[in-house]
């Protein structure tokens, strides 16, 4: 194998396929990137073998070929590099030597027959999306995603298609977000699928450009995705994702809103001395005002008051101040509407007269 390319055409796809290869590996080989030389076209391939990316870049004049190369030693040489650079890249045996006008380096490599295949299913299903869309809809529910729960299913983002109608729900059970959207061309599908953490966030920083009209595939297996030149491909969550309807079905006390600026700042500047731990902060609601307090063990305490308009009777509620806030920075409009169930068990945080996102956060006790 044998060929040059430029230093800023490679730099990019490499740092995309470096992110989903893990530090540490129970194979040494997933440590590599599989580089695979044919009939002028460079593939590079990373994989953890539940997420895989594959770039394809056009070169001139390569000598066919593939190897295995340390993915993170190739990505530092490449990005320290300086801008422009031609790299000639060139194997021996089981070396490859990097060379640029006034730099070399030697690499040790694996052979590319022991790189481990990446087993997709047949994609019986697809559609069609915009990737500024499927950005947007991701961001703005990602966050919500549970980590390493043992409720598997919450490790991951529901991705639900019904024709032509686009949902995804994000929860770690303390939180719900919902984000709704209409696709341009019906798919004719009913579908529920549950990608899993670490896909939906390198999926998130592959859409970089807007307008690029996207190719998600997917079986009940596994989901693909084309951008570009890069295929992004992941396992999905073997599970059922849990009916988070009820929580709709249920009375609630009458809308508040809030302008977003006053309350996203209060937030911020009560949350200083929250209890570090459980970060708890309390709404007080009383006539045309909202009291947001904070406590901790070294008796600090935080308050602000928010004119809003408001009647009812007074009452409290807790929240986490980090979810509260992670909901209200999320909204695009300057109004933030809160709607909270009768029995305080849940609030709603969303736009007056939108209903595209929603964000839910349960109370807490403090």
């Amino acid at each position: 194998m044998k060929f040059s390319i430029n230093r800023d055409t490679l730099l990019p796809p490499l740092q995309q396929i470096v992110s989903v290869i893990e530090k540490k590996q129970t194979m040494p080989i997933l440590s590599n990137v599989l580089m695979v030389i044919d009939a002028d076209t460079l593939t590079m391939t990373g994989t953890d073998l539940e997420i895989q990316i594959v770039a394809r870049l056009a070169v001139i004049g390569a000598k066919p070929g593939a190897i295995t190369l340390p993915a993170r030693k190739f990505l530092d040489i490449c990005r320290l590099l300086p801008p422009n650079t031609e790299i000639r890249i060139d194997q021996h045996d089981d070396m490859v030597k990097l060379a640029t006008s006034r730099s070399r380096f030697s690499l040790s490599c694996l052979p590319a027959e022991n790189y481990p295949e990446f087993a997709e299913s047949q994609m019986e299903n697809s559609f069609l999306i915009s990737a500024g869309k499927l950005k947007k809809a991701l961001d703005k529910t990602m966050f919500c995603m549970a980590n390493q729960d043992v409720r598997y299913y919450l490790n991951g983002l529901l991705l639900h298609i019904s024709n032509n109608a686009l949902k995804l729900v994000a929860s770690d059970g303390h939180r719900l977000a919902i984000y709704e959207d209409e696709l341009e061309t019906p798919t004719g599908l009913e579908a529920r699928i549950i990608v899993p953490r670490k896909g939906v966030q390198e999926l998130s920083r592959l859409l970089d450009d807007s307008d690029t009209p996207l190719q998600v595939s997917f079986s009940s297996n596994h989901i693909k995705v084309e951008v570009h030149n890069t295929v992004f491909s992941a396992k999905l969550v073997d599970s059922k994702y849990p009916d988070f309807g009820k929580v709709f079905q249920q009375a609630f006390l009458p809308s508040l809103s809030i302008q977003k600026p006053l309350l996203r700042d209060a937030l911020t500047r009560v949350a200083i001395l929250a209890n570090e731990k459980f970060r708890g902060v309390t709404f007080r609601f009383a006539a045309d005002l909202l009291h947001i307090s904070a406590h901790n063990p070294e008796h600090e305490e935080a308050e602000e008051e928010l004119p809003i308009t408001y009647s009812g009777d007074e009452f409290n509620i807790s929240f986490n101040a980090q979810y509260m806030l992670d909901a209200v920075s999320n909204l695009d409009a300057d109004t933030a509407e809160l709607t909270i169930a009768s029995n305080l068990s849940s609030c709603f945080i969303n736009e007056p007269e939108q209903q595209t996102y929603k964000f839910i956060v349960m109370p807490m006790r403090l």
